[in-house]
């Protein structure tokens, strides 16, 4: 049992349970491997929409984020395997600044992930995750929920394949994001063939996707992030798929499981092993 995408006291918009907690819990639950995948600094001179600019750590904590993993590993080195990450954020026109940022950091890492947050629109940077009421200004801003989905899908396809450097991320983070509010915001039309697209993209570069289950969790999603038909066209493309609770408090873990294994696919074909 591996979890892919675990947050941390690091986390501006989390909680502060201490790591050992995190263990803790993912010991007792049966894990026997986590990632610790802090929301990455955002790049020098982008500037958070988010009203309290609390969307990723501070890039003068990245010292002591990677002290502190280094410290838990070494304590619970014969109990879990634990590895030091980051969710780096996709900003289109930040892929230079991103890809120096990851070219400082990345012998620092054992896992990462690369994942869209935000979207550009009218000479304005949005984020589409924050409330619901932020995305039915971004609906606005945008004209139509349809345009907000097809921007969304063709910005992380730009994630994707765009050039980051040797230390990119080659797992694609909760890729079907913008359904978080679709309880109230429900697109109109279908993207499914946008989602395909990406997962063919993944597939031809060897990627592997988040199969994120915080999504199941929100009243106005009820779904991981992809949704299990998406997981089903990964498999058929042998696409690796790795488990992310993407808790941001310990008692996260292991959130959403019991929904994604209801769904009646075949786990035998399913491995969250590295």
């Amino acid at each position: 049992m591996r979890d892919g995408h675990i947050h941390t006291p690091f986390c501006p918009h989390g909680s502060s349970d201490p790591l050992e907690r995190y263990v803790e819990r993912a010991i007792a639950l049966g894990y026997k491997e986590i990632s610790f995948t802090e929301h990455a600094p955002l790049p020098e001179g982008f500037t958070d929409p988010t009203p309290y600019q609390d969307s990723a750590m501070r890039r003068e904590q990245l010292d002591q984020y990677f002290t502190a993993l280094d410290d838990i590993k070494a304590r619970y080195r014969n109990d879990i395997i634990i590895h030091t990450g980051l969710e780096v954020d996709f900003i289109p026109g930040f892929e230079e600044k991103t890809a120096r940022f990851l070219e400082e950091v990345g012998s620092f890492l054992d896992d990462s992930i690369l994942s869209v947050h935000f979207l550009y629109c009218k000479g304005q940077y949005v984020c589409i995750d924050y409330s619901p009421e932020m995305f039915g200004d971004i609906i606005r801003l945008f004209s139509t929920i349809d345009n907000v989905y097809k921007t969304y899908y063709h910005t992380v396809l730009q994630s994707i394949r765009a050039n980051l450097g040797r230390y990119k991320p080659k797992r694609i983070g909760h890729l079907t994001l913008v359904r978080k509010f679709q309880r109230q915001f429900p697109c109109p039309i279908s993207t499914d063939g946008l989602v395909l697209q990406i997962l063919d993209e993944i597939k031809e570069r060897g990627y592997e996707i988040d199969y994120n289950g915080a999504g199941v969790t929100k009243p106005l999603c009820l779904q991981p992030y992809p949704p299990n038909e998406f997981i089903r066209e990964a498999m058929k493309r042998n696409i690796r798929i790795i488990y992310g609770s993407d808790a941001h408090r310990a008692d996260d873990l292991h959130q959403g499981t019991d929904e994604m294994i209801k769904e009646a696919f075949s786990f035998d074909k399913f491995s969250s092993s590295p």
